[in-house]
């Protein structure tokens, strides 16, 4: 009888998994404060939005944090703020979810993809001198799926040219890098935290940094009812009008969740890193899997573990495509689906979009030359998506559960001649 549930053997996932894939932890704590903002009828205000500031500013340990109503608003003012205008560029991974990046479009400036590293799945901090040029204003690092990245050598290539350092923290809030909470070692973190997060919120977004320009200069760009409290002599002439012409501010019921979601935030990482290490724990030694996470030794940690992946080695199973290797963990009651986000590169909208009625690419409708990169571009990134795969996200560690999932990955690693 084959060994594999595919090719009709025994199922490996038995256990009902209950609510430990649930995602994001709703209690009366939550709807409390969401009723407590209805009832007042101040849903648009910002008098809760200031103090989940307050408090996302003191559990970041930064000066500033200002609260935006996407994740996309907020890496959108951090470019505004660095400087990023008409005819800048910014350089970003290309396999990343698009609101790491394309915004810049909107500033008039244009993004430059450069390498990432197979084993990381982050920026390659190798590769980024290669795409700085003069018009160069700022770094985009994503800390894609939750693995830091390389923080000190993108900030010494920052340092070399002068040029800001972003960090868009969507995946990975609460992570570290060298015992450092992601977000905090560039010039400004960013980051989303929708529903989906593992700092859920609803809908939502902000950006924290130390730097009182920056501060000010992303405050001016979409939050209007702030700008009388600027004094930057850039922005405190313009006072009560936003630069951007834009209103970011964040709802006040995702200000009210994000306040409860936060409190808890510590403890609930706690758990999901505890279960999610132990899974791959499970899973050493297992032939064609690496676990995406960072040495144990490093300092670093995968934050809540949004978007969990693991790194695929076919050579070692006979070169089996990863999507045959997904199906049959899929037929094994675990879920996993092979790859990732789209290659932004090789995207029609990065190539031909004239997004903006300028009779060419948008995303070369400001530049000296032409910057798009075609298929064969980039041969590390376009590798990628055949060499990574999702894992099961655990938020809470309950070991019987988590067993049976990371055997039913053994499983299929270890009887992968069966799918040749």
């Amino acid at each position: 009888m084959s060994a594999l549930a595919i090719n009709g053997g025994p199922k490996t996932v038995q256990t009902d998994p209950g609510d430990i894939f649930t995602w994001p932890i709703v209690t009366d704590e939550d709807e409390q404060a969401v009723l407590e903002v209805l009832r007042r009828g101040a849903m648009s205000g910002t008098d809760v939005t200031r103090l989940f500031e307050e408090d996302l500013a003191e559990w970041f340990g930064m000066k500033h944090a200002l609260c935006h109503n996407s994740g996309t608003a907020a890496i959108k003012n951090a470019m505004f703020a660095c400087g990023v205008g008409v005819g800048d560029e910014i350089i970003c991974q290309s396999m990343t979810y698009w609101g790491s990046a394309i915004q810049v479009f909107s500033l008039g400036g244009t993004v430059v993809y450069a390498e990432m590293d197979p084993d990381t799945l982050t920026l390659d901090p190798a590769d980024l001198e290669n795409h700085i040029t003069p018009r160069t204003k700022a770094i985009i690092a994503v800390h894609y799926c939750g693995y830091p990245s390389d923080m000190d050598a993108i900030m010494a290539v920052a340092e070399k040219h002068g040029i800001k350092v972003i960090e868009d923290v969507s995946h990975a809030q609460g992570g570290l890098y060298k015992g450092k909470l992601v977000g905090t070692i560039g010039h400004v973190g960013a980051m989303s935290i929708m529903s989906g997060k593992s700092l859920a919120c609803g809908e939502g977004g902000f950006l924290i940094t130390d730097d009182e320009e920056i501060f000010q200069k992303a405050a001016a760009f979409g939050h209007y009812e702030r700008t009388s409290e600027l004094t930057h002599p850039d922005v405190a002439p313009f006072a009560g009008l936003p630069l951007g012409g834009c209103k970011y501010r964040m709802h006040q019921l995702s200000s009210a969740v994000g306040r409860v979601q936060l409190r808890h935030y510590s403890d609930r990482i706690a758990e999901i890193q505890k279960g999610m290490n132990y899974f791959w724990d499970l899973m050493e030694g297992a032939p064609g899997i690496r676990p995406l996470r960072p040495p144990k030794d490093s300092g670093g940690t995968m934050g809540g573990w949004y978007a969990a992946r693991g790194l695929y080695r076919p050579g070692e199973i006979g070169g089996l495509p990863v999507a045959k290797f997904c199906e049959a963990v899929r037929a094994e009651g675990a879920p996993s689906n092979p790859g990732a986000n789209l290659l932004m590169h090789l995207h029609p909208v990065l190539n031909e979009a004239d997004v903006y009625g300028h009779g060419k690419p948008t995303r070369i409708a400001n530049s000296d030359r032409d910057l798009r990169q075609p298929e064969g571009s980039l041969p590390v990134t376009e590798s990628l998506p055949g060499l990574c795969y999702t894992i099961p996200w655990f938020k809470h560690y309950r070991p019987q559960i988590i067993e049976e999932h990371a055997a039913a990955f053994r499983k299929v690693a270890e009887n992968a001649d069966e799918l040749q």
